[in-house]
């Protein structure tokens, strides 16, 4: 690839009313930061109000209360403070975004896919951290409002920026990469995740695809080898690809081995070289979001040993394969964020290796899976017998076992653990099991 500018992003207010076509009230100030969230706006940042549930201009106040040096506004002037009017607050976010992109340089990597996303986004990070000045998305913010805020957010001199895109829809990934525009594309896999709302698995594919399409000719697209969706999508882009994956692609893992805290150790098997690797988090499936890392690592010049080092210090977004001992000296794994039929295979997959006489899965439902929603459940109950593991089912009737309705149900149906029990927790968002894993 070719080199990277260092990034020196300024937001001066009235740069900031050219950029979304608005009219600048009060100073011209410069802005440290841009915030949708008036509870957690920082001094000197930018506040952008944004219309949903609740409308962000009843919070200006609090924001500049707070410290905001600035704001905007799509309504009539209400708080003394500099600011600049616009239509639409989030489209202005969105421009303000595509603004600042030239001044990130030549590596900006785009990740996408049903599952992995944002363990992937935060092995890229980790990796590519040992050795450039890297910015990432926080946490899982990869919508219209995250990934603007990914890119206003990076700081001065930063050699590297690694955004988390999600979809709900055709063309979401398209209107994201407008402004994004990245050079590196990484798709992890397609499957049943929001085929609610995207109808089908083949229409998911078409979906992640559209960040491959966005790749400039001389940029790079990183693409799961294992997946046939996902590797098929090499024919939508017109610049070079890095296949990864157990079996297949340039970037494979041989030699694979798990501690007691499921934390593996392999060896990268790549068309630059062969490296040892040994990961600080844990999870069967970060071998292949690990293969990923790799394979953006080299295409950002940085050498195998640099990237290793690197992974080996990598740290994970919260109730992701987050795994303790318990006071009852239980082996507990916290994967609590989100779930698919994937997700909770690789997951129960992950559980089935740890040296245990007892291996429970605490599983809430699997949302926005459509028709699919009874079949997914029943096979991941399937799954959970054939590897010997016990599923409890929180609040979700279609695993076809005992449902409980509450945490405390859960807690008494485990009964009492100890260091040979090891206990899964996952669901999606809307079971918010990470609480009861907490408990545990």
């Amino acid at each position: 690839m070719g080199g990277c500018e260092t990034a020196e992003v300024k937001l001066r207010l009235a740069d900031i009313a050219a950029a979304v076509d608005g009219r600048l009230v009060g100073d011209d100030v410069v802005v440290d930061g841009v915030s949708i969230d008036s509870r957690t706006v920082a001094a000197g940042e930018l506040f952008v109000p944004i219309v949903a549930e609740r409308d962000g201009h009843d919070f200006i106040a609090g924001a500049v209360d707070r410290g905001a040096a600035a704001y905007l506004s799509s309504g009539p002037e209400s708080v003394d403070a500099p600011h600049v009017l616009v239509d639409d607050t989030a489209g202005a976010l969105a421009a303000m975004a595509a603004a600042v992109r030239p001044a990130l340089g030549s590596r900006v990597i785009g990740i996408t896919g049903s599952v992995g996303k944002t363990s992937t986004k935060d092995l890229v990070t980790a990796a590519l951290s040992a050795g450039l000045r890297t910015h990432a998305s926080y946490r899982s913010f990869n919508n219209e409002l995250g990934v603007p805020l990914t890119l206003l957010n990076a700081p001065e001199g930063v050699e590297a920026v690694v955004v988390e895109m999600g979809a709900r829809g055709l063309g979401h990934i398209r209107e994201l990469c407008r402004y994004v525009q990245p050079t590196i594309g990484v798709v992890t896999r397609v499957g049943a995740a929001h085929t609610e709302l995207f109808g089908s698995v083949d229409a998911v594919a078409d979906g992640k695809g559209e960040l491959i399409e966005a790749l400039p000719a001389w940029g790079r697209a990183v693409l799961n080898a294992d997946d046939p969706l996902v590797a098929a999508m090499a024919r939508r882009c017109a610049c070079d690809v890095i296949g990864y994956g157990l079996e297949h692609g340039d970037v494979r893992a041989e030699a694979i081995a798990l501690d007691d805290e499921l934390r593996p150790s392999f060896t990268a098997r790549t068309p630059w070289g062969n490296q040892t690797v040994q990961l600080g988090v844990a999870g069967v499936q970060n071998i292949s979001n690990t293969l990923a890392a790799i394979a953006v690592g080299v295409a950002c010049g940085l050498d195998l040993p640099t990237l290793a080092d690197g992974l080996g210090r990598a740290e994970m977004s919260p109730w992701r394969m987050d795994v303790h001992r318990g006071s009852s000296g239980a082996l507990v794994i916290n994967d609590a964020y989100n779930a698919n039929p994937m997700s909770i295979e690789a997951a129960l997959r992950s559980l089935a290796a740890v040296d245990a006489d007892r291996r429970l899965a605490v599983l809430g439902v699997m949302a926005e899976l459509g028709d699919e929603h009874d079949e997914g459940h029943r096979a991941m109950s399937q799954l959970a017998a054939e590897l010997d593991i016990q599923v409890l089912a929180f609040d979700e009737a279609a695993y076809g076992v005992d449902v409980f309705a509450s945490h405390d149900d859960v807690l008494e149906a485990l009964g009492e653990l100890g260091e040979r029990d090891a206990v899964l927790v996952k669901g999606s968002r809307v079971a918010r099991l990470e609480a009861l894993a907490q408990r545990l």
